[in-house]
């Protein structure tokens, strides 16, 4: 018999949105300017980390 290996990746999910809504609330964002925040947000951690990482 095969064993099945399962991962549970909310805890980084969680993360994300909780960062996410730091960043809204810490800099005041309006409402739209919080959508636009979900795509922008995670481009320039991405980017920073990835920096790090060399």
């Amino acid at each position: 018999m095969e064993k099945i290996k399962i991962e549970n990746h909310s805890f980084s999910a969680f993360s994300w949105f909780a960062g996410w809504l730091f960043t809204i609330g810490f800099l005041h964002l309006s409402f739209w300017t919080g959508v636009l925040a979900v795509v922008v947000w995670p481009y320039y951690l991405g980017s920073y980390i990835s920096t790090l990482a060399r």
